[in-house]
């Protein structure tokens, strides 16, 4: 199993090996001693999508015999693309990843997909497999071979939950997937395409799958989706799981009464009320879903990390009408401003594009007066990628590729710097840190990674078990870390 691109893929992914575990799968060591090789993969950019194909090429190239099968963004929305290379053996989109064990025969049911029409294949929705279909009738060249599972993304409400864990911190972090899909139609994003609408998981799901970490002994859960603010809006009033979860609340905590609807402000107080987790981490939440009562929410609960990751994606008014954004720059600034008066020491983060079609020199100054004036700790910085379907893909005026680099690594700078001076200030005081699954030595001896609880990498002198949430004072800073003895 491989996983490509962000983490609501490495969460599908995560999703996609429980159904083949309890199918009695066990993971390979190595794709070349895999009977069946799964692709999650990513269609964000065309760098993404070269990466899958290399990845394919490579594997088919080392294990001849593996079946290579393709799920995940890419699979959704370019299949007979991804078909038509040597070793894929099935296609399975975004639309079937739900049943990706059964439709590859891991179950036992579908070992194979012929021209006769199985039992699963009448159970999605009507979709007819391509290799059903003549080459003719279906548009296709001739030599796209490998059955295909992708049907209309929208038309399914599915959402599968299994929290992940990355080889460093199996034992600490788990992320928790609780929200997939977007409403929102910016015009240089493939993903509503290949994701389909919002959907959010059942209040209930969300809290059993908490509890069961907790359960486990992991001390911090990251909760994120593809619009993690959006969560709830899809959920029926006064559901049974989520009315019978509000009940819990505190008088300060209960949702005012022209507001009971599920929002995601009710989702953070239910995992508080109803878990015993020490931590939750919130991932990315746009600026317009950061309500005061989630800044307050976060701001004031010691169980709550202090962490925003606000995606900005443009300083410049211009370019975000065309993005299709649906703020401008004064409303997010405000947004920023409110989250760091709240909480002075928390970690703020976005994610800034350069290089959209039509971007300036002065649109791009713009961007990077808004970032050096706001408080920001680190930035995530991408470059255009035309994305096939989008509106943006159409537009005029794309920006050199030289000059779209060159944007890229002054706002690099930027961040790396506003990252250091915020770090340093830091040195000589104490911060709360979860210990991860990571040990190093240095001239100075043996040393254990963690994360504080303000989001920054700690390197604290020797060696601590893992997933253990220790007080550290900061005696300096050193290759992008906090340098830090427990006390």
């Amino acid at each position: 199993m491989a996983n490509f691109g962000c983490r609501a893929t490495q969460a599908d992914g995560a999703a996609i090996e429980r159904q083949l575990r309890e199918c009695g799968l066990q993971r390979a060591g190595e794709p070349a001693e895999a009977g069946l090789v799964v692709l999650n993969t990513c269609t964000v950019t065309a760098v993404a999508d070269q990466d899958a194909r290399a990845a394919i090429r490579r594997i088919h190239r080392q294990n001849p015999e593996a079946r290579i099968v393709v799920t995940g963004c890419y699979a959704q929305r370019a299949p007979e693309e991804i078909a038509a290379l040597p070793g894929v053996s099935q296609v399975i989109g975004n639309s079937h990843k739900h049943l990706l064990a059964e439709i590859a025969g891991a179950c036992g049911r579908i070992s194979d997909v012929g021209p006769q029409t199985s039992d699963l294949e009448r159970q999605t929705r009507g979709f007819v497999p391509l290799s059903q279909l003549t080459a003719e009738g279906r548009g296709l060249a001739s030599e796209v071979r490998s059955p295909i599972f992708v049907s209309d993304i929208f038309a399914h409400t599915e959402l599968q939950a299994a929290p992940v864990f990355d080889a460093a911190n199996e034992r600490t972090r788990p992320n928790l997937k609780v929200q997939d899909g977007c409403d929102n139609r910016c015009s240089f994003c493939v993903i509503p395409y290949v994701r389909g609408q919002s959907r959010s998981l059942q209040l209930d799901e969300v809290i059993r799958e908490v509890q069961t970490l907790v359960s486990a002994g992991y001390r911090e859960v990251v909760i994120s989706g593809i619009n993690l603010g959006r969560w709830g809006r899809d959920l029926a009033v006064g559901r049974a799981p989520v009315s019978s979860q509000l009940s819990a609340f505190s008088e300060t905590q209960r949702p005012r009464a022209n507001d009971q609807r599920p929002i995601f402000e009710n989702l953070v107080r239910a995992i508080l009320s109803e878990t015993a987790l020490e931590k939750l981490r919130i991932s990315s939440v746009e600026a317009m879903d950061w309500s005061d009562d989630l800044i307050q929410l976060v701001a004031t609960s010691p169980r709550i990390a202090k962490h925003a990751h606000v995606p900005m994606q443009s300083g410049s008014d211009a370019v975000l009408r065309r993005m299709h954004r649906k703020y401008r720059p004064w409303h997010y600034r405000e947004k920023i401003e409110k989250i760091r008066a709240a909480m002075p020491t928390a970690a703020i983060g976005a994610d800034v594009m350069v290089g959209f079609p039509g971007e300036t020199d002065a649109e791009f100054d713009e961007t990077c007066r808004l970032i050096e004036e706001l408080p920001f700790t680190y930035l995530h910085v991408f470059t255009y990628s035309a994305r096939p379907g989008t509106l943006a893909a159409g537009l005029d005026k794309h920006v050199p590729v030289r000059v779209a680099r060159e944007r890229n690594r002054v706002l690099r700078d930027l961040a790396a710097d506003k990252k250091s001076t915020f770090m340093r200030t830091f040195v000589s005081r104490s911060i709360d840190a979860i210990t991860l699954n990571v040990t190093g030595r240095d001239e100075e001896g043996d040393y254990t990674e963690g994360l504080t609880d303000n989001y920054l990498p700690i390197r604290v002198k020797g060696k601590h078990s893992p997933n253990r949430w220790i007080p550290a004072r900061i005696e300096g800073v050193r290759e992008d870390a906090l340098m830090g003895v427990a006390v």
